[in-house]
């Protein structure tokens, strides 16, 4: 059965530079601490998934479409072109790459959209020639949840696998209602605000009483809390626009084919791909 990994690149990536304990030198003084912690977790992550396809997708430098929508969106994100190199990831990267190429892993950086947008294309294009497997701790994929589409949350043998299952139990909510979910809630991380006074517990009861967002908006006169109520109907057009910003569709095209995806891991280590880039 053919098995596609989706890597959010960016994701994993800031995930083991920020996530290791000291910058690492190699015998030059060279800073690899951000691509040691990448290949190790990625060969880690194949070898339990064991794809038969791969790529790897990282955000692009370039304007962000959803700014327009709300011109706070990720305003709260660190600029990396005042961080000095020695402290800035984005100076690993290069070598990141270089290390996909050696691992012979499609890999793209985004050039008008977000990687978000094309992984959630990929998923929603190929779930139905193969079981998709998406590796991100960006809770915006539970959305993509599917009994074809999984998350993989990498924390080493902590590692977890998001099902439908998962989401059902963690929110109380099914993976297509989770932008609806999210939109109520906000999210601190993007600089999301949701509708005061609805926690993820009040955003679960709503979903579940109402069935959606647009849905809770509409009917919002018949929701019995006072409070919850003033507040939906406060937040009506921020809600809707949270929504817009948080929903993935299936709107970008894909730059490889499924049959130029193709991977078979051929048992390489991690320090062996270190070598094999100069590092």
């Amino acid at each position: 059965m053919n098995r596609l990994l989706i890597i959010d690149g960016s994701n994993l990536f800031f995930q083991m530079f920020f996530g290791m304990p000291a910058r690492i030198v190699n015998e030059n003084g060279r800073a690899i601490q951000g691509t040691l912690g990448f290949v190790g977790a990625l060969l880690k992550i194949i070898r339990k998934v064991e794809p038969t396809h791969m790529i790897a997708v990282f955000d692009g430098e370039h304007e962000n479409n959803r700014c327009t929508i709300n011109p706070d969106y990720k305003a709260n994100r660190i600029d990396y072109s005042t961080v000095k190199e020695s402290e800035n990831p984005f100076s690993q990267l290069p070598d990141v790459y270089a290390a996909l190429d050696y691992l012979a892993i499609r890999h793209i950086e985004t050039t008008n959209c977000e990687a978000d947008d094309l992984i959630a294309s990929y998923a929603l294009s190929l779930a139905q020639y193969t079981e998709i497997i998406i590796t991100s701790f960006d809770s915006d994929f539970f959305q993509l949840i599917t009994d074809r589409v999984s998350i993989l949350r990498y924390r080493g043998k902590k590692t977890i696998i998001c099902t439908p299952e998962y989401i059902i139990d963690k929110f109380g909510i099914t993976p297509n209602q989770y932008a609806d979910f999210k939109s109520l809630t906000g999210d601190t991380s993007d600089n999301i605000r949701g509708a005061e006074k609805v926690g993820v517990k009040t955003a679960a009861s709503l979903l579940n009483e109402f069935g959606t967002l647009e849905n809770i908006l509409a009917n919002a006169e018949c929701i019995k809390k006072p409070s919850i109520q003033t507040s939906i109907i406060k937040n009506r057009e921020n809600l809707r626009n949270n929504y817009k910003i948080i929903k993935l569709g299936n709107t970008e095209p894909l730059p490889f084919e499924m049959h130029k995806l193709k991977y078979s891991y051929s048992g390489i280590t991690t320090n062996e791909v270190l070598k094999g880039i100069g590092l």
